[in-house]
């Protein structure tokens, strides 16, 4: 979540000025709020969210502690991959994160065959990775999610048109899915090569080889 202030400001002739921050991560917009507090002259200082609610300086401290505990900082990768002749797709999808104060990451895979083409394995592997955050419960913060489909990436980046009804409903499942979370997406392409693990995860399962861990990282 990123917070943006609004303050009026005083001087010391009782002058007053309006001023409207930029966005800011909570811990940088308490920093600046105290610092500001202790010259004296903000006469009130407003927190706003990303969907324009109004927070009190306490809430959000309880937040930002509350977050500590609570996984955050995370990065999802996924891949899908389809054989034809079986007609079965193998999902993977890893996630990273952190959740008190320790580096997380955590992996599964899945076998399904009731998709008819890569790009929907692509998309059922995203939204495998979404149904796991929710299962982390995961809400209300920004994500970065990471795979090697442009056709997935950029038609969820609204760069690409989706032509075929197939794909439309599962960017559409996809999209409500994400804000009944309260997540704020980010979309990134990336090769093949570096999206290896989630591509492993992906092959092992169309190999029938079914994987979930999770581990603390050095």
């Amino acid at each position: 979540m990123k917070i943006r202030l609004e303050v009026t400001y005083k001087t010391p002739k009782k002058t007053e000025a309006f001023f409207r921050s930029e966005e800011m991560t909570i811990g940088q917009a308490l920093l600046i709020t105290e610092d500001l507090e202790k010259t004296g002259r903000a006469k009130s200082i407003t927190f706003i969210d990303d969907y324009d609610t109004t927070w009190k300086r306490k809430d959000l401290q309880k937040y930002l502690n509350d977050l500590e505990t609570e996984p955050h900082d995370i990065t999802v990768y996924f891949d899908g991959g389809y054989e034809i002749k079986e007609r079965k797709a193998g999902l993977g999808c890893v996630i990273y994160y952190t959740q008190s104060g320790k580096a997380m990451r955590l992996r599964t895979n899945a076998l399904v065959d009731e998709l008819g083409t890569n790009n929907e394995a692509e998309y059922a592997a995203l939204h495998l990775a979404i149904q796991e955050l929710d299962f982390m419960g995961v809400h209300h913060i920004p994500i970065r999610f990471v795979g090697d489909s442009q056709v997935v990436i950029n038609q969820l980046n609204d760069e690409w048109p989706t032509m075929e009804e197939t794909l439309n409903n599962w960017a559409d499942r996809i999209d409500e899915k994400l804000k009944q979370m309260g997540i704020t997406p980010s979309f990134e392409v990336i090769s093949r090569k570096d999206n290896g693990e989630a591509d492993r995860l992906a092959t092992q399962a169309l190999k029938g080889v079914k994987v979930t861990s999770r581990a603390e990282l050095e």
